[in-house]
């Protein structure tokens, strides 16, 4: 009976520390997708707003909000990305570039970093700087954060971390 509880013990704490060195890498986790694409309708709402016809770049500054379908995003500066030979003129955005207090959310899911590169043509979003990926109650922070948001999945780096609710709180 001892060796019996004696093996259980060790196979916990063996598990434990290869779950923690797993984590310490790397973890992809499930992640809600979002019907996102090249044609979704991007709504913009910021204090200012400063075109460069030059460089056809659109940046939007001071309490940046984005809804792109049923996803907001949030951030002290917004970068328009356009197609590549559209600048400015015919509103084709391939993707949005947001820095400062970045955060993003889609129901219960939520991240927050200090920049994040949306793709709207790969339908993916790259965070980087301190991220701190939120699902209902558990909670995972890493340096970036990699989400496909056409196949639901999301990868955080970087010293992982993480806190799971195991069970119901009361």
């Amino acid at each position: 009976m001892m060796k019996s509880v004696t093996l259980a013990v060790c196979l916990a704490i063996l598990s434990i520390f290869s779950f923690s060195a797993v984590l310490a890498q790397g973890a992809q986790i499930p992640f809600a997708g979002l019907a996102i694409g090249a044609n979704s309708t991007v709504e913009i709402a910021a204090d200012s707003l400063s075109i460069d016809q030059e460089s056809g770049k659109a940046i939007f500054a001071g309490n940046v909000v984005a809804g792109i379908e049923n996803m907001r995003l949030s951030a002290d500066t917004v970068e328009v990305v356009y197609v590549a030979g559209t600048e400015g003129g015919t509103g084709a955005i391939s993707g949005l570039i947001a820095k400062g207090n970045v955060v993003f959310s889609n129901g219960e899911e939520a991240g927050e970093g200090d920049f994040a590169d949306l793709d709207l043509e790969s339908g993916e979003i790259v965070m980087t700087g301190n991220v701190i990926l939120t699902q209902g109650a558990n909670a995972l922070s890493g340096q970036s954060l990699r989400i496909d948001l056409n196949t639901g999945t999301a990868l955080i780096e970087g010293r992982v971390q993480t806190i799971f609710q195991t069970g119901e709180s009361e």
